[in-house]
């Protein structure tokens, strides 16, 4: 169950770092974010996009979105930055892995969606992420909460890239023992194995938040409710929550630990 102390205490725990990665030091000065995501999936990233949204020194630069159905999921991503009032870039990213068999091929969330889908520039994810990066050198957090196909093919295209970002925060893998339902695996890292060996490999200054913390930090659909509702983003999200816990007991709260931290 997800309590207070249990969230500060998760969030303090010292993440798994490669690299030259930044201490987190308190500012005035917005944080540049391009956020790369497999919302549609599981409903933990619509609440870190929704938390993004929120914070006040977050300047959300945009928006991919990664594995099966990206335009889809880019439609969710519309649809709460319409509702926090913000135009935010979005782009659909990579469908398919590298090299493997996709795992991920539908954003069961986009069920919840009515109206006509919008349109959104074809093909253009990785150029945009390496335009706006090359445009504020070493200012640029990177959030990756979904497979790494998106983030592996960026930094193969422009090996520059990992070195002029000012940190590439993930969630993703599993970095000690502490007991999970998928042992050692984790599902963004292993939807793309040979993705994720790119990136882990890049020598990018790298913030990883594993399975093995994440998975302590979880709600029931009654804590979801209650929480959630009264909120403009996290009530939509809410809707959307339905079809997640049609198959699930808890919602953990993956990427919004990684947003947050």
């Amino acid at each position: 169950m997800l309590t207070r102390r249990g969230f500060l205490a998760a969030a303090a725990a010292t993440p798994f770092s490669i690299g030259s990665a930044p201490k987190t030091v308190p500012t005035t000065m917005p944080l540049k974010v391009l956020l790369d995501t497999d919302i549609g999936s599981d409903i933990d990233d619509a609440v870190a996009l929704s938390y993004l949204l929120k914070k006040p020194n977050c300047n959300l630069l945009g928006v991919t979105t990664v594995t099966g159905d990206a335009v889809n999921r880019a439609n969710l991503v519309k649809t709460l930055c319409e509702a926090a009032g913000k135009d935010i870039p979005i782009y659909p990213g990579i469908e398919k892995p590298l090299v493997i068999e996709q795992r991920q091929l539908s954003a069961a969330q986009a069920k919840r969606l009515t109206g006509t889908p919008s349109s959104f520039p074809e093909g253009q994810a990785i150029d945009f992420m390496r335009t706006t990066i090359r445009q504020n050198p070493g200012e640029v957090t990177l959030l990756a909460v979904g497979p790494f196909t998106n983030i592996a093919t960026l930094f193969k295209s422009d090996p520059q890239i990992p070195h002029l970002l000012k940190e590439l925060v993930i969630m993703g893998g599993k970095f000690s023992d502490y007991p999970t339902p998928w042992g050692p695996t984790e599902w963004n890292a292993i939807v793309d194995p040979h993705a994720t060996a790119i990136v882990f490999s890049s020598g990018v200054p790298l913030r990883a938040y594993g399975l093995d913390v994440t998975w302590q930090l979880s709600m029931t659909p009654d804590q979801v409710a209650k929480k959630f509702k009264g909120d403009k983003l996290l009530e939509i999200v809410l809707d959307w929550s339905s079809i997640w816990f049609q198959e699930r007991e808890l919602l953990h709260f993956h990427d919004p630990l990684a947003a947050a931290a």
